[in-house]
């Protein structure tokens, strides 16, 4: 089984569904890994209620900080601000289905703490609207 997802991981880092760019977005954030070079940017759009109608990424990495980002935003996609500040590091190591030793957790988890700087930094301007 396992390796079934080193190949998801493989095909989603050659040919990622969910890597760009948009403009205009509702909510962008990009930060990076120190300790491995990884730089990612994440590009929301949602509708009048808040959900996610797009959501793609941009950036350099490993396999792993690619795919994640990749496998994160499909999952993303029809959910709701709240939605997405309840997902967890358990989700992305679900998505990924391998075993990760802390070096590659720091890089499978970039992409979510892309999302969730990027969601509480725009959540104070929804509410407030």
């Amino acid at each position: 089984m396992e390796d079934f997802y080193r190949e998801l991981i493989i095909e989603r880092y050659k040919s990622p569904h969910f890597r760009g760019e948009l403009e205009p977005n509702d909510i962008s954030f990009e930060d990076d890994n120190p300790a491995c070079g990884d730089h990612i940017r994440i590009d929301v759009r949602l509708d009048e209620n808040h959900v996610v109608t797009e959501a793609v990424f941009s950036g350099e990495g490993c396999a792993i900080s690619l795919a994640s980002a990749d496998l994160l935003l499909e999952s993303i996609i029809g959910k709701t601000i709240e939605e997405l500040k309840e997902t967890t590091k358990e989700d992305i190591l679900d998505m990924l289905g391998i075993e990760l030793g802390p070096v590659r957790l720091k890089c499978a988890l970039l992409p979510l703490k892309v999302l969730k700087a990027g969601v509480y930094g725009v959540g104070e301007t929804i509410s407030s609207d």
